[in-house]
């Protein structure tokens, strides 16, 4: 793109994630949709559902490449 524009919205990266504002709609919407769920509320990390696993699929998203942890 070419030129300033005051209308461009940042997709951040952090490390190896989506970050700002735009990770966080996106996380708030996956777990809306039930395509992300943590165990407990308190607990820090999601994990996907089977839905989840189905409806990224849909969207060209090969969750094959994310490995398990213990969580």
């Amino acid at each position: 793109m070419s030129g300033k524009s005051t209308s461009m919205k940042p997709a951040k990266m952090c490390y190896s994630h989506i970050g700002g504002k735009l990770g966080q709609l996106l996380a708030e919407t996956f777990a809306d949709k039930g395509w992300i769920v943590k165990n407990k509320p308190a607990d820090k990390h999601f994990h996907i559902t089977e839905l989840g696993q189905k409806e990224f699929k849909k969207l060209g998203i090969d969750t094959s490449q994310i490995k398990s942890e213990d969580l």
